[in-house]
């Protein structure tokens, strides 16, 4: 866990801080483009048009070529693609580069979800997810003041403020892709850190966890897309998707609109840092308490229950105040689904389905990526924030009929009595 997760968690700050910094380069950069909201909607969403038809391949190259070297090349491509936003002339430009780095950035995410079923055992998946999905708040705390703070205040070589702050915060996500061909380990058996025993000992228990879902779950991929339950995860996260990243995106401009006339862009940089507060203890509550009972599909649930009562508050409100309070609601209940469903979902994928079915299932929500942000630019923001309270609906009824059929809720009886058939 401390090798390994802190790492991890750094790389993925980055990614989600390039994924999201649109979200305040539109501060300034959507006057200086004439880029209209329906306009900006749609470059905010391609993104995760590449990003979904690049998943899968991309997590089936990882298992084969081994998560450094391919970490690596999506790290470099999409930091070099960011410092190329910075000189976009128009909206074209803008399709472009935002659809390029969807591609580049696809298998990342589902490829460090996969990485960690290489050293983590089932009881332990939860905490680790959820340390590497505390990146999306603290991506968001860091991103907010950081990113507003380079537009109000660096304008080097006539360049404007939201130039310099795709270029500033593409070259973080270069500099770690070297760093990451020199720190990173494939597998436990490649790990010098490890003594000999020690590898033995983890590679056994993976082993034997492997052994007990081959018993559980589908063994192939053709039975697996068969199986309405990786269908039904990828709704699930589809749903929280959406919501999320269209939250993401629109919450400077939704704050920006509601707040009087000649508020800083560092003020409302501020402001947005509270659903990411909020975000933080969500994560770390829903990964330590969903290890702690192994009730994933109750915290599931409950996470879109909080959210939906929060998005549909925030769709009455007209006073930033007020809308940040029922947004840090929404998201503290996002963020609970954050915080488990990753370790969740590896419950239901064997090691040979493993790779496509997590890469498929986040391939499915990705698309969620570019609704959440679309409808937030077409509609009103009560509109769009009634949508999310019904797409959360949908979600929490996939949630429910969702069969568990998860490891964790077979007793070691039953599991002995799987081991006796299968030996005889």
């Amino acid at each position: 866990m401390f090798r390994i997760l802190p790492f991890i968690l750094i790389l993925y700050i980055v990614a989600h801080l390039d994924r999201v910094n649109l979200g305040y380069a539109a501060l300034e950069m959507n006057a200086d483009l004439a880029l209209t909201s329906e306009v900006f909607g749609l470059l905010s969403g391609i993104f995760f048009i590449g990003y979904f038809l690049f998943e899968i391949p991309s997590n089936m190259i990882l298992n084969k070529v081994g998560a450094r070297l391919w970490i690596a090349r999506i790290m470099i491509t999409w930091g070099i693609i960011v410092v190329l936003t910075g000189f976009v002339q128009d909206a074209s430009h803008l399709y472009i580069l935002r659809f390029i780095l969807g591609v580049a950035e696809a298998g990342f995410f589902p490829g460090a979800v996969l990485y960690l079923t290489y050293w983590f055992r089932k009881k332990e998946r939860g905490r680790a997810t959820a340390v590497l999905l505390l990146a999306l708040p603290i991506a968001g705390l860091i991103g907010a003041p950081v990113s507003t703070w380079i537009i109000d205040h660096i304008s080097w070589f006539g360049l404007a403020g939201w130039r310099w702050m795709f270029i500033l915060e593409g070259l973080p996500a270069i500099v770690l892709g070297i760093v990451v061909l020199f720190y990173l380990v494939n597998r436990p058996g490649e790990a010098k850190w490890l003594s000999q025993e020690e590898k033995d000992w983890l590679e056994a228990e993976l082993q034997n966890e492997l052994k007990e879902s081959n018993k559980l779950n589908k063994k192939y991929i053709g039975e697996m897309l068969k199986d309405a339950t990786v269908w039904k995860l990828a709704f699930i996260y589809f749903s929280n998707y959406t919501c999320m990243f269209g939250l993401s995106f629109w919450l400077p401009t939704i704050l920006k609109n509601l707040s009087a006339e000649g508020t800083t862009n560092v003020a409302i940089g501020l402001l947005a840092m509270i659903p990411s507060i909020v975000g933080i203890i969500a994560i770390l509550l829903a990964g330590w308490n969903s290890d702690r009972t192994g009730k994933y599909r109750e915290h599931l649930i409950a996470s879109f229950v909080i959210a939906f009562v929060g998005f549909a508050c925030a769709s009455f409100m007209s006073s930033p105040g007020w809308m940040v309070v029922c947004l840090a609601i929404a998201s503290f209940g996002l963020y609970i689904f954050a915080g488990c469903f990753f370790a969740y979902e590896t419950h239901f994928f064997t090691e040979r389905t493993a790779p496509v079915g997590i890469a498929l299932v986040n391939s499915m929500a990705s698309l969620g990526g570019f609704l959440g942000p679309y409808i937030l630019g077409v509609l009103s923001v009560k509109v769009g924030m009634l949508f999310l309270v019904g797409l959360g609906i949908l979600g929490t009824v996939a949630l429910i009929t969702l069969k568990q059929k998860a490891a964790e809720n077979v007793s070691a009886e039953e599991i002995k009595q799987m081991e006796s058939v299968g030996e005889g």
